[in-house]
């Protein structure tokens, strides 16, 4: 790479690329939501008309969905967040910067994001396509966790309490496929402490499917899922007591029993009630025994073990700062019913060990906690990415394309820690 690229890299904005297991978010820094998002698939076709050519006939995003089939095999390049297959995975990139991006790399410093845990050997991997195949200015590789919390310092509640800027708090990532609970200290992840809950939005879909089939008969087959997903996210919230709920809709149904219509080609025009369901379906995170019999622990108490899990001189900054993010995390009040929930928790501890101290030696003081939600918690990672991407010492700890050259993929291994230069 030449200094006169280094210099236009320098100038121009940074690429902001999540690549998540089901989709990638992809776009400039500085703006707050992602230029472009597709499914993460790629669908090739090995056995291409064109002798020579069978690299270059691919699709990837929705036009690798709708080519699937005939000589088209379609591929997930990702597992649970880890890159699987790397040759499609380059593809995939390649489409990314040149097809929807429509930019140089060579003229651009990058911004990648991991899951935590990542192998290093992955980052390197990544390094060495980025640095030798599409010859980036400069690479970050950034915990998704930690942008996630960075995209939190935008919400009113953080800058009330005077979390903007702090790398330490609880991160409750919950996409379509899979829900994590992870722990960041001072900008590092503790991987011993983090819990899966194999519960997430795709689980929510699937209990109000079938919810609504059961007593709805006149919804076209093929409307079905389309009509389910929409209603998740226009008509579903999080209620404070259920009991009190079903009481709600029993006294006044007009009021709260909504009506959801769609047209179909085929049969036209068809109206469902959306009732129970606009509450119990997000219920899901809160008694998860209504949903599966293989997984029984609420939320809020997986949270509580992820922060008893860490080392004790962490735990407060833990409590304090609890982030959400991923679109499962946007339903109306999920954010005042785990606060609620984790408030009640810590009380009842802390009741008990006043209770257990000694007369006349100082009473232990309470834990604060706070849960922060914001405007871009579906696309918190990214836009974590975006804020910092657009801060004048990123491109400081970028690593470059002469120390690449210098030092190896090895320099890919571990990234100074964004607490530098926030």
């Amino acid at each position: 790479m030449s200094y006169s690229n280094d210099v236009i890299a320098r100038n121009n904005p940074v690429l902001v690329i999540d690549n998540g297991t089901g989709f990638t978010k992809m776009g400039y820094a500085g703006n707050s939501e992602p230029n472009y998002i597709i499914p993460t698939c790629i669908s090739h076709n090995p056995k291409s008309a064109e002798k020579g050519l069978e690299d270059l006939d691919f699709y990837i995003g929705y036009e690798a969905q709708e080519k699937t089939g005939g000589n088209y095999d379609l591929v997930y390049p990702m597992r649970h967040g880890l890159i699987e297959d790397w040759s499609k995975m380059e593809m995939l990139w390649e489409q990314c910067f040149f097809n929807y991006l429509k930019c140089e790399p060579e003229d651009h410093y990058l911004m990648l994001t991991e899951p935590p845990l990542n192998p290093p050997e992955n980052r390197e991997q990544t390094a060495e396509i980025m640095f030798e195949t599409f010859n980036v200015s400069g690479l970050y590789i950034a915990v998704q966790a930690v942008l996630a919390l960075c995209a939190s310092w935008t919400s009113s509640k953080s800058k009330k309490l005077g979390l903007g800027g702090t790398l330490s708090g609880t991160v409750i990532d919950s996409g379509d496929g899979v829900t994590h609970v992870i722990p960041v200290v001072e900008g590092y992840v503790i991987g011993s402490s983090i819990k899966h809950i194999p519960l997430a939005g795709r689980d929510v879909t699937e209990f109000l499917m079938r919810f609504v089939m059961d007593r709805e008969k006149n919804m076209p087959s093929e409307d079905i899922k389309l009509a389910v997903q929409k209603i998740k996210e226009k008509y579903c919230y999080v209620c404070s007591d259920l009991a009190k709920e079903f009481g709600k809709f029993d006294q006044n149904p007009a009021e709260n029993i909504l009506k959801y219509s769609q047209e179909n080609k085929r049969s036209g025009k068809w109206e469902i009630d959306v009732a129970y369901e606009r509450f119990l379906a997000p219920e899901v995170f809160f008694n998860p025994e209504i949903f599966t019999e293989t997984f029984s622990t609420p939320l809020p108490d997986v949270v509580d073990q992820c922060i008893l899990s860490s080392p004790i001189d962490a735990r407060r900054a833990l409590y304090k700062n609890i982030v959400l993010s991923g679109g499962s995390t946007m339903f109306e009040h999920f954010d005042r019913r785990l606060q609620r929930d984790m408030k009640k928790k810590l009380d009842e501890r802390y009741e008990r060990a006043v209770s257990m101290t000694s007369s006349g030696k100082p009473k232990p003081s309470p834990l604060e906690c706070n849960v922060i939600a914001h405007n871009h918690q579906r696309f918190a990672v990214w836009f974590g990415g975006s804020m910092l991407g657009t801060m004048n010492e990123f491109k400081r700890v970028c690593y470059t394309k002469a120390q690449y050259d210098e030092m190896g993929p090895s320099i890919a291994r571990r990234s100074q820690v964004f607490q530098n230069f926030v």
